[in-house]
């Protein structure tokens, strides 16, 4: 369990998050020298060098994002130069691409940085620039959930990649498509001239992900505890009867792979957010804003106190909570997680994304009258990204290009890198683990300076 630090403030983290930054254009810079679009989108680090893994290139947009977020924290214009340009010539395609769930990742992480920053007023209101950016997040939401699969109780899903019986946990992040898409007025244009409502898909994708992939220990099934996560739920296309839990990058369907987990606590406070923002006429229709923000606020709560409940005390978790390894290591969850054991991997990754989750869900309570539950949510949030920003997590290495360590993409597939004399991945980055150390660390900066808060869908 999460030794939660109740003491500490954001100031605290200020000098470890000014000396990120500085390591962070560091690396950057070195990947952009060395990672050229043509060979692939960079994936993960082997031997401290980024390399390309070709499957959906899904890191694209945290390759090029990352610049972006660099000169947002910075001011670092050749930050800037490097995200806007990149994005310019490389990401099209993205908005296009019909056939992943990941418009959330790659277009909102660039073409939507870019327009937050252009409404913030951090860079010049270059009309042209703007729409630039809105055309693209228009397109980009609506082909997103034109991957639509409909269930047998009236609802539906944004299916992943391995096609409409599939629903992924991870799609819950990616929903800002839809979500910025909608705020700009945007519809999915259907047969004979049907106007489908992106926010109408958004929310039933979402309370289709917290109906089925999340768990809150009500007898689901042999091995339901409150907050598991699956990566997969599978449907019967024949009918969009709900079969079975599954899993492509966990260790099993009734374990819970700790970045699937990670994404639900982000995704949801974050939808939450981007509700506040809409009126009440809009979603009286899809449910009424009472039973759709109590629908996520339970799914985040219970995905929260699964993770604080099943980590480690430092806050960095294992790949998954139910990897078989872990029988072998004692009271590991009593103990800081240990990156170099003999077992199983930690997955740093999906830690940084985590502590983002912990912290707004945190301050949504805030906002809604629940102080007890906020200040746990945020100290846990605070407590992992101290540990974060402190070895032997924050890469000091300018020889190594990425900037957390101890990341796992796909343990299944041994598609991680295992050092020599080392019998577990341990030691390199990920694209996606860099890009949210970064995006956690400019949420908490703006709290520090008391700045405009930060969210993925502009000013609010």
């Amino acid at each position: 369990m999460i030794r939660i630090d109740y003491d500490l403030r954001p100031a605290g983290l200020a000098d470890a998050l000014q000396r990120m930054w500085r390591l962070s254009a560091e690396k950057i810079l070195s990947i952009e020298q060395t990672c050229t679009p043509d060979h692939g989108a960079p994936v993960f680090t082997i031997e401290g060098r980024y390399t390309a893994r070709g499957w959906t290139e899904w890191t694209q947009g945290f390759q090029f994002g990352s610049a972006i977020l660099q000169f947002d924290a910075t001011g670092d214009t050749r930050m800037l130069a490097i995200g806007r340009e990149n994005t310019r010539r490389y990401m099209a395609s993205h908005v296009s691409h019909v056939g992943v769930h990941d418009h959330g990742f790659n277009n909102i992480s660039t073409y939507g940085n870019l327009r937050r920053l252009v409404l913030e007023g951090r860079i010049p209101r270059d009309p042209r620039e703007l729409e630039f950016y809105e055309l693209a997040l228009r397109s980009s939401g609506a082909v997103q959930a034109s991957r639509w699969s409909t269930t047998i109780d009236g609802d539906g899903y944004i299916y992943s990649f391995n096609g409409p019986h599939s629903l992924f946990c991870d799609t819950i992040r990616s929903l800002r498509s839809l979500a910025v898409a909608h705020q700009l007025g945007h519809p999915l244009m259907g047969e004979n001239d049907e106007r489908i409502s992106l926010l109408d898909r958004l929310v039933q994708h979402a309370r289709t992900t917290a109906r089925y992939n999340v768990f809150y220990g009500e007898g689901r099934d042999a091995y339901d505890v409150r907050g598991r996560v699956a990566h997969e739920s599978i449907f019967n296309r024949n009918d969009g009867r709900y079969r079975c839990p599954s899993s492509q990058q966990g260790y099993s369907p009734f374990t819970t792979w700790t970045r699937g987990l990670a994404w639900i606590i982000a995704g949801y406070p974050e939808q939450l957010e981007y509700l506040e923002t809409r009126p009440d006429g809009e979603l009286e229709p899809l449910g009424g804003r009472e039973d759709i923000e109590a629908m996520m606020l339970r799914a985040a709560t219970a995905g929260c106190d699964f993770y604080i409940d099943q980590t480690p005390q430092d806050g960095i978790p294992y790949w998954d909570t139910g990897a078989p390894g872990l029988a072998r290591m004692g009271d590991y969850l009593d103990r800081p997680a240990e990156p170099f054991n003999a077992f199983e991997p930690v997955d740093s990754s999906a830690a940084a994304i985590a502590a983002q989750g912990l912290l707004r869900l945190g301050h949504y309570l805030a906002r809604h009258g629940d102080p007890a539950a906020s200040d746990r949510y945020c100290q846990a949030g605070l407590t992992v990204l101290r540990t974060l920003l402190g070895e032997p997590y924050l890469n000091t290495d300018v020889r190594h290009q990425g900037l957390l360590l101890h990341t796992v993409y796909h343990r299944p597939r041994g598609w991680d890198h295992i050092p020599a004399g080392r019998t577990i991945p341990c030691g390199e980055s990920c694209m996606w683990g860099d890009y949210h150390l970064r995006e956690v660390g400019l949420y908490v900066e703006r709290l520090i300076g008391n700045e405009r808060y930060y969210t993925f869908f502009g000013p609010r």
